[in-house]
């Protein structure tokens, strides 16, 4: 029996310094040699080098200062990385219409003026209910209320969005977005109120 269990034991030791160790430690390296950014979680900075979250997870806005991002559906509060999912509402779900038409309800309030179509990335969430980014047209259509809460120019709002406007992926895949944290914190930096 012992000839069996020195030849095992010592497998043992062997993969777990292989897998448990010697792995994750060159994959880190690696990670943190090629990849930094991503390896530590997109983190966005303030003006204080502080972080204020990632630029892959959506956060909630609701002042009518900020740009506000897309709904989230995650659980038991909004933009929950620990529960990433959707509603799971079709269209014709009750519960779905409801939400919608709160939602149109609180962009109108915010924005009595505006006769423009309520982009559909405003009010409804993305798959994962973590999306941090929004369209173009969604940010656009937030832009004179921003402007006007904030005391400053349209044009200025504008072009503050144009330069936080991301293109498509290598130029090919998907379409242009608008990371909403990272448009918020330029526009405090930007200053008004």
């Amino acid at each position: 029996m012992s000839t069996y269990l020195k030849p095992a034991a010592m497998l043992l030791l062997l993969f777990t310094l292989l897998t448990g160790v010697i792995y994750p430690a060159l994959v880190t390296l690696l990670a943190q040699l090629l990849f930094k950014d991503q390896a530590n979680g997109s983190l966005i900075m303030d003006q204080h080098n502080q972080p204020v979250g990632s630029a892959l997870i959506g956060q909630a806005f609701s002042g009518p200062g900020y740009f506000w991002s897309r709904p989230s559906a995650t659980s038991p509060y909004s933009y929950n990385a620990g529960a990433s999912s959707g509603s799971n509402l079709g269209p014709t779900n009750p519960a779905l219409i409801e939400a919608v038409a709160g939602r149109i309800a609180a962009l109108k309030a915010a924005d009595p003026d505006s006769t423009a179509a309520v982009p559909v990335d405003l009010i409804t969430a993305s798959g994962s209910g973590l999306d941090p980014h929004i369209s173009v047209a969604a940010a656009e259509y937030q832009l004179r209320r921003v402007a006007r809460v904030r005391n400053l120019a349209e044009p200025q709002v504008q072009a503050l969005l144009k330069a936080n406007t991301e293109n498509r992926q290598w130029l090919v895949f998907g379409e242009p977005r608008v990371n909403v944290l990272k448009l918020n914190l330029a526009l405090d930096q930007l200053g008004g109120r």
